[in-house]
């Protein structure tokens, strides 16, 4: 038992630790990934962590500023670092009690409730270790992930009126500037926009068409490149500077402008039930077309300044 309770400190230890801040987030699910290449999700959040930090970023850097109140842009940030630490508070440590199982040789899932994590993950982490069926492992994780951050976020009051209900949140939707990117070395950019948001199933439907797109695409090899040599900061200059070499840096380092968020633990009910049909999120994704988005996310970012010169100058005249 002594060897149990080692391994359950050891993880809840690593798990605050690793989920300080945004960078750190991004770093440890890479990391991990690299260690254990079969749980193709913690790539995938690695990725998916980035953009957060873009976001992040944005909002303290030359533009967002300028058409965002301090207000919104505390708000905006609070909610991405609010979403970003309740999923890596949930999925790290099954992944680290998955590697530890892995050393052991046996499963050690019977100690997920020890860490809140759901019943429906408990009963597909036992599956995969008997099936090995990766694919499904990564849809399971991603249909936990959404669920995980629905109530206390997507549904919460505060988020809910201050950010979800405001104008600019549906701006943002609308002009698609919430669109998951995955940059490449060689200065392109693949994507895929979040439409509908706050529906469950449509974040779960993105969350599967990114895996296809960083692991069974063309371009699979390119984005992983990317993440193994590009250090992430937070900033868009990270993939911006191969898009436009000479592009001066219009967005800050993550950790220069945001200091370390406490979070209260969120140990609400299991989002799982009986009843819950999670077997509809298992169906086989529609072919994926245009994924390139180099041209689009340059005239995006055009439409973004021309929007911010506008507003200014109606202002002033």
């Amino acid at each position: 038992m002594d060897g149990l309770e080692q391994i359950i400190r050891k993880i809840s230890a690593a798990t605050n630790s690793q989920n300080r801040d945004n960078i750190s987030r991004t770093v440890s699910y890479a990391d991990f990934f690299k260690r254990n290449p079969e749980i193709r999700w913690a790539m995938l959040a690695s990725m998916v962590s980035r953009n957060a930090g873009y976001s992040m970023c944005d909002l303290r850097g030359d533009w967002f500023p300028r058409i965002l109140t301090r207000d919104t842009r505390k708000h905006l940030f609070l909610t991405y670092e609010r979403a970003n630490w309740l999923i890596f508070q949930d999925a790290f440590p099954q992944l680290l009690l998955y590697e530890q199982s892995k050393k052991a040789g046996y499963p050690l899932f019977h100690l997920l409730p020890l860490f809140h994590v759901s019943a429906f993950m408990i009963e597909e982490w036992f599956r995969f270790w008997e099936e090995r069926d990766v694919n499904r492992l990564v849809t399971s994780l991603i249909i936990n992930e959404q669920h995980v951050i629905e109530e206390p976020v997507l549904e919460q009051s505060f988020y809910n009126n201050r950010i979800f209900s405001a104008l600019p949140f549906l701006l943002q939707d609308y002009m698609h500037f919430s669109t998951v990117l995955f940059p490449s070395l060689t200065g392109e950019i693949y994507g895929l926009s979040v439409h509908g948001f706050k529906k469950v199933k449509n974040r779960i439907e993105t969350g599967k068409m990114l895996y296809w797109l960083l692991f069974h695409s063309p371009w699979s090899d390119e984005i992983i490149q990317f993440s193994n040599k590009v250090t992430h900061t937070g900033s868009r200059h990270d993939f911006e500077t191969y898009i436009y070499p000479i592009k001066k840096r219009e967005t800050p380092i993550l950790r220069l402008v945001y200091p370390v968020i406490k979070h209260k633990k969120a140990e609400g009910k299991d989002w799982f039930q009986k009843k819950k049909d999670t077997e509809r999120f298992y169906k086989p994704i529609e072919p994926l077309h245009k994924l390139c988005l180099t041209d689009w996310y340059k005239q995006k970012q055009r439409q973004l300044k021309i929007a911010v010169l506008l507003k200014e100058w109606v202002q002033h005249t």
